[in-house]
């Protein structure tokens, strides 16, 4: 029976699929930027930083204050959500639109504002005298001398300054005491003296994190990443039990801290995901059959109502776990990162999260400096699904 099933819908699990709906919208968004992209000079391994390229800078205010903008969700419905500016937030676009005015070797490809951080793609069409890093530290100082202006205006007569939101981003009124706050930040320094001037809380204490793309994938997937920011926002203000860390989640005598469904561990059947390197040496010699099998086996359980325990570390096990994310399947994914503050999963993973599908578990705790992930700790990740799938099955 199982050998038929196989048969039957083996081809079905595995069958390339095209883009989604809001994929293709979103591949759609930003079209010219995508067809100019093939003449853009792209980043050699190594070279980041010192010349032509494309960065993704994120600007943050200090303890993630919402000053910069609000909110805003119409009908309640996550897809309608935009972000309307503050005279803070709307000075901030301003000045980070300006660049190419003092450097006109970078273009700004795009951006998006939220409350409490700022995203911008840049484009370093060549070499520049002091590079990226000099260039972003320049922004920064002009945006903490916004935030001097800022926090200096809750003692200046009302409406001098500060502003509150608008019914419309781009209104008028907005814009006037937008270019006031501007104007109070030039001068904000001589009025009042180094010692009271920066004395003053600048919004903006840490320099922004500059991530370079090093390959051509990198630009579509962080501009959608970019766009879904307001959308991912309210859903987590609706859903915010799923997108809260979890610490101590108890199985099978080991405690990891998690983000997720943990309801999911209440099933009735658990398997792991685990493709094994013979069955992977047996596909490199020509014999695909126990590999694509089993990946259909796993397939198959998901369809009869188990849930998936593993890491997806190998290239096999990550196109079950895409099989999964598409047939809209709960599973639980290990994970070696742990989670930072205000962590939120990414992309598909993020949909599936807010669905109650995701559980994700991870039995470390966060480290900023960990890069890639070791052989033993993928040893170590696959034995712990074993495990979680044991204790759970025989409860």
């Amino acid at each position: 029976m199982q050998a038929k099933r196989l048969k039957e819908h083996g081809r079905r699990a595995f069958c390339l699929y095209g883009p989604s709906p809001e994929e293709s919208k979103t591949a759609m968004k930003g079209q010219i930027i995508m067809e100019e992209h093939e003449r853009w000079q792209w980043q050699e391994p190594g070279t980041a930083w010192k010349g032509a390229g494309l960065y993704h800078i994120t600007l943050t205010a200090t303890d993630r204050r919402p000053v910069l903008g609000l909110l805003d969700m119409p009908e309640a419905d996550p897809t309608k959500a935009i972000v309307r500016r503050t005279a803070l937030g709307d000075a901030l676009v301003d000045c980070l639109l300006s660049i190419p005015s003092h450097h006109p070797e970078v273009r700004v490809l795009h951006f998006c504002l939220m409350p409490d951080h700022l995203h911008a793609v840049l484009y370093v069409q060549h070499t520049m005298p002091q590079g990226i890093r000099a260039l972003v530290r320049g922004f920064w100082q002009a945006a903490k001398k916004l935030g001097r202006a800022w926090t200096a205006s809750s003692s200046i007569p009302p409406n001098a300054i500060r502003g509150e939101v608008k019914e419309e981003a781009g209104s008028q009124r907005l814009k006037e005491e937008s270019a006031r706050l501007t104007a109070a930040a030039v001068s904000l320094r001589q009025a009042l003296g180094d010692e009271a001037y920066y004395g003053l809380e600048p919004v903006f204490r840490e320099m922004p994190f500059i991530r370079p793309m090093t390959r051509r994938s990198q630009l579509q997937t962080t501009i959608r990443y970019i766009d879904m920011n307001p959308q991912r926002l309210a859903t987590k203000r609706l859903r915010p039990g799923l997108f809260r860390v979890q610490k101590g989640i108890a199985v099978g005598g080991r405690s990891y801290d998690g983000v997720g469904n943990a309801t999911l561990l209440m099933r009735e059947r658990f398997a792991t995901v685990h493709v094994r390197h013979l069955m992977v040496k047996q596909a490199e010699q020509g014999n695909s059959t126990p590999l694509r099998n089993y990946m259909n086996s796993c397939v198959l359980q998901a369809r009869e109502g188990v849930v998936m325990v593993s890491p997806f570390i190998s290239t096999q096990e990550k196109q079950v776990q895409q099989v999964l994310q598409r047939e809209q399947k709960p599973l639980i994914l290990l994970s070696a990162d742990g989670f930072r503050d205000y962590y939120k999963p990414a992309d598909v993973l993020f949909d599936a999260c807010a669905a109650g599908r995701l559980l994700i578990l991870s039995p470390w705790p966060y480290d900023d400096g960990r890069r890639h992930i070791s052989r033993a700790d993928c040893i170590a990740l696959n034995a712990m699904a074993e495990e979680i799938c044991n204790n759970l099955n025989n409860e």
